[in-house]
């Protein structure tokens, strides 16, 4: 099937893990898997292909718990969104945890200073941007404060240097420090979102002080960052990314920092696992991921899916 006819459609469920291995999607965004899925359908049925089905939260969330992915953290990280994700939680408690930010995209375009990137996408503004970075800054500080059980984490923040230009790129880092000093004033472990920005991401940390538990989500760095990462106790969470032909550095970032300091995500709806990358992504689709992994460490899955597990709990206490 060409490109322009690709499969829209749903992978098939990965086996489900066994009882004792259960896992956490450790970032998340379902309530954009609805929307995502429905863009897909309605482009599958101008292709003349078959509708791509559209589940609910609920069913999405029952989804990955028949193959074993217990829970999931769920980001908000775009003002009107922040609340979605704390409301998840406030509806599937010990199912559903959030974490909260805003995104290093959307800090600079909150007060309308965004500048496009390499991308070549751009720059547009909502109705929210109006509102100054340090207002919305400040609602992520009351939500966390007023949500103690349901907000586990700040994030994602970081630096996004493919989305946003260059002559932005001090703005987005000064919103990132304001995340790491909001996560180590609530000592709350950070996610951070690193794109083409591995260095800035580095250095900035290295100056500031990383918040006791720092989280790389989506982790895509390579070996000589994955000894940057252990030698300051950093976490990586691998995404189906992980999986794609000429990403065994990341992989191998997670053997050189151990799987005590390892986690597993999907950041859906986007990252698919191979062999079904390009078509929608959710909780469910973990179990491909940690197979990857496991693969390309040669130990049984089972064992991978407990170590992550451990990991998770032991950096959000879930």
């Amino acid at each position: 099937m060409s490109k322009k006819h690709r499969n829209r459609n749903w992978a098939p469920l990965p086996p489900a893990l066994p009882a004792d291995a259960h896992v956490i999607d450790d970032h998340t965004h379902v309530a954009s898997v609805v929307p995502f899925s429905e863009a897909l359908s309605h482009e599958a049925v101008e292709k003349g292909q078959d509708p791509v089905p559209v589940y609910s939260v609920d069913e999405l969330l029952n989804q990955a718990a028949s193959v074993g992915v217990e829970g999931v953290i769920d980001c908000g990280c775009e003002l009107p969104h922040l609340m979605t994700a704390i409301d998840m939680a406030r509806e599937h408690p010990d199912r559903v945890h959030a974490a909260i930010a805003i995104h290093p995209n959307e800090a600079v375009l909150h007060g309308h200073r965004g500048a496009p990137g390499p991308d070549g996408l751009p720059v547009r503004y909502k109705p929210w941007h109006d509102i100054p970075f340090d207002t919305a800054m400040e609602e992520v500080h009351r939500l966390a404060v007023t949500y103690p059980k349901q907000v586990v984490a700040i994030g994602e923040t970081g630096m996004d240097l493919f989305r946003t230009g260059k002559s932005a790129k001090e703005l987005q880092r000064q919103a990132f420090r304001d995340h790491i000093a909001l996560a180590k004033e609530l000592d709350l472990p950070m996610q951070i979102h690193d794109r083409d920005a591995h260095q800035e991401v580095i250095d900035t940390l290295l100056a500031d002080g990383a918040p006791r538990k720092t989280v790389f989500h989506s982790y895509s760095g390579d070996a000589e960052m994955g000894e940057i990462a252990k030698k300051n106790g950093w976490y990586l969470s691998l995404s189906g990314a992980s999986s794609y032909k000429g990403n065994a550095g990341i992989l191998e970032s997670a053997r050189i920092v151990g799987l005590d300091h390892v986690m597993v995500e999907t950041d859906a709806p986007y990252l698919t696992p191979m062999p079904y990358r390009g078509r929608p992504n959710a909780p469910m689709m973990i179990p491909y991921t940690l197979a990857a992994l496991a693969d390309y460490l040669d130990m049984p899955i089972e064992t991978v899916a407990k170590a992550t597990r451990s990991t998770t709990h032991e950096v959000y206490g879930i």
